[in-house]
């Protein structure tokens, strides 16, 4: 185990595989342990990093999440690339991870060279957010399932890291809090969505926003499958190995 400091806080980090390396980043409410059964699809030709967030896994916890949330972890992942002094890497967030990795990619776009934005659900909230993850929130602490993972990824004190990260999930709507620094289209670094229409958990009309996006800004590319549940690429790990794999090539 590895960990390296951030705003004076203990973050950890982990390493397997060898080749181009590549950080995976966890959505929100989980931490790096989602990945560790889609692993063996990407070790054996990637240096594998995983991180978990600061206030997730194994990683110090904090008493608020701040307010820009997906840029201060935009912020988080800079600070661990620098540690690592390994050259471009490539970048594979899912859900809010995703969120994460394009503000990394806006913030400092010489660190990285592709970007992977899995389960992404576009530029802009969709209008009632704030009471759609109250509500999420609500029932999966009452579905054993859920809470079974809540547990996994962040330990005996997962309730209290929901709570946290689901004030600052509804504070982005109540507030008008920004959810990137720069436009998406001003990315610099090739950028690939992936996104699945079954996904329940994406509001937004992904097919639109991903033809205007390309439209902006021929770096980004998108898949949209017709199947698949969130996050995608644990539901259709194979699929979107393959898919990744060639794209980061």
């Amino acid at each position: 185990m590895s960990y390296f400091y951030y705003n004076g806080k203990r973050m950890f980090y982990s390493e397997t595989g060898s080749g181009k390396p590549c950080i995976f980043l966890h959505g929100n409410t989980a931490s790096s342990k989602m990945f560790e059964f889609i692993l063996p699809l990407y070790s054996n030709e990637f240096r594998v990093i995983l991180l978990d967030f600061l206030g997730n896994g194994k990683s110090e916890r904090v008493a608020r999440f701040p307010d820009e949330l997906w840029i201060d972890q935009g912020h988080q992942i800079v600070e661990l690339c620098k540690k690592l002094d390994c050259g471009k890497v490539n970048l594979i967030g899912t859900s809010g991870g995703a969120y994460a990795a394009i503000n990394a990619a806006l913030e400092m776009p010489e660190l990285f060279h592709k970007v992977v934005a899995d389960s992404f659900d576009g530029n802009t909230l969709p209008e009632g957010f704030a009471e759609t993850v109250i509500q999420e929130r609500l029932m999966a602490k009452k579905n054993e399932q859920a809470r079974g993972f809540y547990e996994w990824c962040q330990g005996d004190d997962w309730e209290f890291v929901v709570d946290l990260d689901t004030e600052a999930l509804v504070n982005y709507e109540r507030n008008h809090i920004r959810l990137f620094h720069n436009p998406i289209e001003t990315i610099q670094v090739p950028l690939l969505i992936t996104v699945s229409k079954e996904d329940e958990m994406l509001a937004n009309d992904m097919d639109s926003q991903c033809r205007l996006l390309h439209r902006c800004n021929p770096n980004i590319h998108y898949q949209i499958y017709e199947t698949g549940a969130h996050p995608l690429i644990a539901s259709r790990a194979e699929d979107l190995a393959q898919l990744i794999k060639a794209f980061l090539d």
